[in-house]
């Protein structure tokens, strides 16, 4: 205890007397309601007194000018003195909110939102239209549909991108709105950091002031338990209060290993929505974008280079980006006229990098699609963690096809699958040889699809 600490217990001890001996109060409601409180602040000016319950908070609430005067005549004090009268758990609330204004701006804040992305500039295609709709949803009328929007699909197909439209938009359209983006990882060195200097209770309240929450990657708080503990609470205060909360992820809640059930079945009360790779449509429509964006037309590049790139480079659109750089690059380097952008240059840019059969013109995602319209499925699903029985059928049914048609290594396969180990590459394969030889329907199933795949000329 500290000097000042005792100092409040004697002037309060002592106002207590004060008031008995003076008549001010009745000697059994001191006891029974002065005696429980404690005196937690003493200015010149001002007092604050705890109370523990809420009777005691209201009898002395009522006498709050008598407490005042007793104290300023026990102090000699010339000037008037306000007496504020608060329960246990205000004054909890108090030092945290002390604390948040504190420690908010260095400590809490967003992680940057990038001012290019916005729902302007994100290319729209059958691959994303549903997501896209939901996010626009979400950004006109936050906290009133979809919450939380979970957008999931694998990486470089335009999550982010989405997400930061959906703070772009509000950020403009309601400027008084509080938008927070954060990545997962960051979420869990912000909790670190809190708890190591004791702000943790800050950082929640900061949080609760939060009108749109963005979290990106959040497959990667799996296994956090402190930061699930931390996250969840934030959460549940966010939507009890109808804010709007935002998640992206490269899978499903529930193919979300390591991520505590509460959370899978909150995240799954709102609306999932799935991103999967653009078909060729879109694909060349996102090329033609990034061209304009580094300041060039889609007339300096010969149309059947665009088309190559837009047909073998369709996994994602950090691929088709990376593609027309590399193109790019070597134009400078290697076509020394000037003009436009020759196929011959195109083909010589990216042959060692375009996964493609100079037999065939075909391509894994080419193949993955053909798959999955059989059955019925989508490609995210093909390439995703799913193991459910159809869908790892029609998975093994690709990967043997990847391999039997376009004679790729095992490991390139693997990396089109979503980063599969070779080793299941080569027992999907061994799989899909096995069952063909006893399974006839499925044998007829697996010929079929390769004969869509490699018409007769």
């Amino acid at each position: 205890m500290t000097g000042r600490d005792q100092y409040l217990i004697d002037v309060w001890k002592h106002l207590l007397e004060f008031l008995k001996t003076n008549g001010y109060a009745d000697p059994t409601v001191i006891d029974t309601f002065y005696d429980q409180c404690y005196l937690y602040e003493l200015t010149d000016d001002k007092a604050v007194v705890i109370a523990p319950n809420a009777i005691s908070k209201q009898i002395l609430q009522s006498q709050v000018e008598m407490i005042s005067t007793g104290l300023m005549d026990i102090l000699d004090l010339s000037q008037p003195l306000i007496t504020e009268v608060l329960h246990t758990s205000e004054l909890q609330a108090k030092a945290a909110a002390v604390s948040y204004e504190t420690f908010n701006d260095e400590d809490f804040k967003s992680m940057p939102i990038q001012k290019d992305r916005t729902f302007e500039n994100f290319v729209v295609g059958d691959c994303n239209k549903e997501s896209q709709a939901a996010a626009l949803a979400c950004a006109l009328n936050p906290g009133k549909f979809f919450n939380p929007l979970f957008i999931y699909g694998n990486s470089g197909l335009g999550k982010t991108h989405l997400l930061m439209s959906i703070a772009n938009y509000v950020q403009d359209t309601y400027p008084t709105k509080k938008v927070y983006y954060t990545e997962s990882l960051k979420f869990v060195e912000t909790v670190v950091n809190a708890i190591r200097d004791n702000k943790i209770d800050a950082f929640k309240q900061y949080m609760y002031s939060i009108d749109l929450l963005l979290v990106d990657d959040i497959q990667f708080l799996a296994g956090k338990e402190k930061s699930h503990e931390v996250f969840f609470t934030i959460y549940n205060e966010l939507i009890n209060n109808r804010k709007q909360v935002c998640i992206a992820s490269d899978r499903q809640p529930k193919e979300i290993k390591g991520l505590e059930d509460r959370l899978i079945s909150r995240f799954s009360s709102g609306l999932s929505v799935g991103i999967d790779s653009p078909e060729f449509e879109t694909s060349l429509a996102i090329l033609q974008m990034k061209i304009k964006q580094n300041g060039y037309g889609t007339d300096d590049i010969d149309p059947k280079g665009l088309a190559y790139i837009a047909s073998n480079f369709s996994g994602n659109v950090r691929d088709l980006e990376g593609a027309w750089n590399r193109v790019l690059f070597y134009a400078i380097q290697f076509q020394p006229d000037g003009g436009m952008i020759k196929f011959e240059t195109v083909m010589n840019a990216l042959k060692a990098q375009a996964v493609v059969s100079d037999k065939t013109g075909l391509s894994p995602k080419k193949i993955i699609k053909e798959v999955a319209d059989y059955y019925g499925i989508t490609r995210q699903q093909i390439t995703s963690k799913t193991r459910t029985k159809d869908i790892s059928n029609a998975r093994q049914i690709s990967i043997y096809l990847c391999r039997k048609l376009l004679n790729l290594s095992y490991i390139k396969i693997g990396d089109e699958f979503g980063g599969r180990d070779h080793s299941t590459i080569i027992n999907a394969c061994t799989k899909v040889e096995k069952t063909m030889k006893t399974n006839q329907a499925y044998r007829n199933a697996v010929e079929e699809i390769e004969r869509k795949l490699t018409p007769e000329d």
